[in-house]
C-alpha cells in the first residue's frame, strides 16, 4: 500500500510502498479519508515524544477519518505500531460514526487537539460537580482555543483565555471569554495583567498548553494572590510544552494554597476513557461549537505537509 513513511528520527516522511497492516480479528481494514498532522505526530515520529516507539521505518499518524468497507465515515486511530494512519489502508481498534453533515476533514484536523482540553475539563466537572472558572494558558493555539470553546460549552462559570496572538484573543472574546495577552515573561516573573486577572478570576481549573516560563509566571502570580475562600482548591493541569519542557515550581506556592498539579496526555488518560468521549466531541464539530481550520495535502506531498506552519492544521488525504 502507499503510505507516508519515516525511515529515521531525523528524516522527513516520504510517500512510498509499505506493507499492509496485519489483520486483526473482527477489524476489517479502513480506507483513509484524512489524517491530521498534529504536534504529537511529529513528536512520536522523531522520537521526541515520551510515547515514541523509536522503531523505523514507520507510518506516522495517531488518528484519522476513514471509510469502512460498507461506505460509512468513521473517526478512528490508535493503530498498532509501526503502522499509523497516514496510509491508504489502516487497521484500528475502534470506530466512531460521523453524523450526517459533519465535515470529515475538520474532524480529522481537530479531534486530537480538542481532546487535549476536553478530557481534563470533563474529569474536573465530574469530580467537582461544576467547572467554576477556567484559565487556559496558550489559548490562541488550536488546542487552547478548542479548550476555551469546550469550557464554555460545558458550562464554565467564566473562561479566561491567555495567549500571545491578539487577533485570536479577539475571536475568543467574541465567544464570551475574558482575554489576557501574554508577552514572553522571564522565568519566575509574572505580568501585571496576569496577576490582576488571577486575583479577580480565582480559577478553580488551569489548563496549561505551554509550560516553561509562562508556567513559572503563573506560579509566581498564584503565590502572590490570596484566595477569597481559603478552602477553595485549584487544579493545575499540564498538557503541552510549546514554551519549554522545564518549569521551576516554588515551594511557597504548594504551602500557601490548596493546589494540585497534574498532567493530562497519552498514558495519564486511558484509551477507554478517551474513546468514550469521542462521540460527544464529534457532535461539537458537527453542530459548529468546535472549529478546526485545515489545509489538505495528498500523500504524495507528505513532505510539504510535514513542513506546514500557520493557523491551519495540515491534513493528509489520499492522492
Amino acid at each position: 500500500m502507499r503510505a507516508a513513511v519515516v525511515n529515521s528520527a531525523d528524516a522527513t516522511p516520504v510517500c512510498a510502498d509499505f506493507p499492509a497492516p496485519e489483520p486483526q480479528p473482527g477489524r476489517p481494514p479502513l480506507s483513509l479519508v484524512g489524517a491530521g498532522l498534529h504536534h504529537v505526530v511529529r513528536g512520536m515520529a522523531t522520537g521526541r515524544h515520551y510515547r515514541s516507539g523509536k522503531r523505523f521505518p514507520l507510518v506516522p499518524g495517531v488518528d484519522a477519518v476513514a471509510r469502512t468497507e460498507d461506505g460509512r465515515l468513521v473517526y478512528t486511530g490508535l493503530a498498532r505500531s509501526p503502522w499509523g494512519t497516514m496510509a491508504e489502508t489502516m487497521v484500528t481498534p475502534f470506530e466512531v460514526d460521523l453524523p450526517a453533515g459533519a465535515d470529515p476533514l475538520a474532524i480529522a484536523a481537530g479531534m486530537n487537539p480538542a481532546s487535549a482540553g476536553w478530557m481534563p475539563l470533563v474529569a474536573h466537572r465530574r469530580e467537582a460537580g461544576e467547572l467554576g472558572t477556567v484559565l487556559v494558558l496558550g489559548a490562541t493555539g488550536m488546542s487552547g482555543s478548542l479548550a476555551v470553546r469546550a469550557a464554555l460549552a460545558l458550562g464554565a462559570k467564566q473562561v479566561v483565555a491567555a495567549g500571545r496572538d491578539r487577533e485570536a484573543l479577539e475571536r475568543l472574546s467574541g465567544l464570551g471569554a475574558v482575554t489576557v495577552p501574554l508577552a514572553d515573561p522571564a522565568p519566575g516573573t509574572a505580568t501585571t495583567a496576569l496577576t490582576a486577572t488571577l486575583a479577580e478570576a480565582q480559577p478553580s481549573l488551569i489548563l496549561d498548553f505551554v509550560w516553561g516560563p509562562v508556567a513559572e509566571a503563573v506560579f509566581t502570580a498564584l503565590s502572590s494572590v490570596r484566595p477569597d475562600d481559603e478552602s477553595a482548591a485549584t487544579s493545575y493541569v499540564q498538557i503541552g510544552s510549546l514554551a519549554g519542557t522545564e518549569a521551576t515550581l516554588p515551594a511557597a506556592l504548594l504551602r500557601s494554597r490548596r493546589i494540585r498539579i497534574t498532567g493530562s496526555g497519552m498514558g495519564s488518560v486511558s484509551k477507554a476513557e478517551m474513546i468514550a468521549e469521542f462521540p460527544e466531541m464529534i457532535t461539537r464539530f458537527a453542530d459548529g461549537t468546535f472549529d478546526a481550520p485545515y489545509t489538505t495535502y495528498p500523500l504524495s506531498r507528505v513532505g510539504a505537509a510535514w513542513a506546514h506552519q500557520g493557523r491551519t492544521r495540515a491534513v493528509v488525504v489520499p492522492g
